[in-house]
């Protein structure tokens, strides 16, 4: 530090830590007298969002021989020489009419009070302005997606943080679910169904800026149900297919029997195929001993559930109509024969005259 610097800053010592201390004494609830009635004051607090500059503005008149800027008892600048060494502060004005700075990238610990001190005829002068610091909300700490059993307790949490401080909502993302489940950090479902699985979203907002949202996946498990299984005819010789699907998380394993013994795929004429819901067998040629009783079983860990499907004979042949009733065949001519005899002329019917 240059000689001529140093003497400045000495210079400058004296009134400087006056002012200071009168700030520490309005900090503790002293009052502190800011000066004649007549000369203008800091101006209003000031709100920033976190990120963006504060600019702090200190009206001043040609009465004025000294300034500076301190923050609580910290001070910042006095006239032009900076004694803060944080880079982001920087004098932005050092006029007849006005002393400002300007805070950049402010952050939470920059909040709070800073004073405008003056000396005029040899009397310092303080005028104090606060610094309010909003912060986006940002969700900290949420729950992690989960699986859990049908009937089970559920305890999802969503913890955010912002200035103000924000709200956190809890919103079931279902067309059957209305507004929020839970207006609340916590969100409790007890005996959890099947129906309330799914996507679960937690939102946090301040008005700062767009809410913070993020979302967890809720799976109930349950046991299989069937949900369809009917019973089939198939005509000898054609192919034949039994179907079952069932509703299962996690998703059912299907099991067929016929009897005691369990089909697959190394049955001759059989196929058996399976995916995430149905379950189906394919006979290939349908014979006599394919007709009957078959039992088709959906398994996961919580059980299991059984469904009977028989497969039955269906006669099916060229040139017959099937009335559903006694199965009887049907005269397709017999109408328009019957039509075309009322028509003909009573004397052809007779038999001829003997001469």
């Amino acid at each position: 530090m240059d000689m001529q610097l140093q003497a400045r800053m000495l210079h400058s010592v004296p009134w400087v830590i006056f002012s200071g201390m009168a700030v520490l004494c309005l900090l503790q609830g002293v009052p502190v007298r800011s000066g004649d009635a007549g000369f203008p004051k800091a101006m209003d607090n000031v709100t920033v969002r976190q990120g963006d500059s504060a600019i702090l503005r200190c009206t001043v008149d040609n009465r004025v021989t000294r300034v500076a800027w301190l923050n609580r008892s910290t001070i910042l600048y006095t006239g032009n020489d900076k004694w803060s060494i944080d880079p982001r502060v920087v004098l932005l004005a050092n006029t007849k009419s006005q002393y400002s700075i300007e805070i950049q990238n402010v952050d939470i610990y920059d909040e709070g009070p800073y004073t405008c001190s003056v000396q005029t005829d040899n009397h310092p002068k303080t005028s104090r302005v606060h610094l309010i610091v909003q912060v986006p909300p940002r969700i900290v700490d949420i729950s992690s997606s989960i699986a859990v059993n049908e009937g089970s307790n559920v305890s999802l949490i969503c913890i955010a943080n912002g200035r103000p401080e924000p709200v956190v909502n809890w919103r079931y993302l279902s067309p059957k679910a209305r507004g929020f489940v839970s207006e609340d950090e916590y969100l409790e479902i007890t005996g959890i169904t099947r129906e309330q699985s799914g996507i679960y979203e937690c939102s946090a907002s301040n008005d700062v800026s767009a809410p913070d949202v993020r979302r967890v996946k809720l799976t109930v498990n349950y046991p299989p149900y069937i949900l369809d299984a009917q019973n089939i005819g198939a005509p000898l010789g054609h192919r034949g297919i039994l179907q079952c699907e069932a509703s299962a998380v996690p998703a059912a394993d299907f099991f067929w029997y016929k009897e005691d013994k369990r089909l697959s795929d190394s049955w001759r004429g059989v196929k058996v195929e399976n995916r995430e819901t149905i379950s189906r067998v394919t006979f290939l040629n349908v014979s006599e001993q394919d007709y009957g009783n078959y039992t088709c079983m959906a398994k996961n860990l919580l059980g299991h559930s059984n469904a009977s499907i028989i497969l039955f004979g269906k006669k099916e042949g060229p040139g017959a109509v099937h009335d559903g009733n006694s199965g009887s065949t049907q005269c397709s001519f017999c109408a328009p024969l019957l039509i075309l005899l009322l028509l003909l002329p009573f004397s052809l019917l007779l038999p001829p005259a003997q001469f």
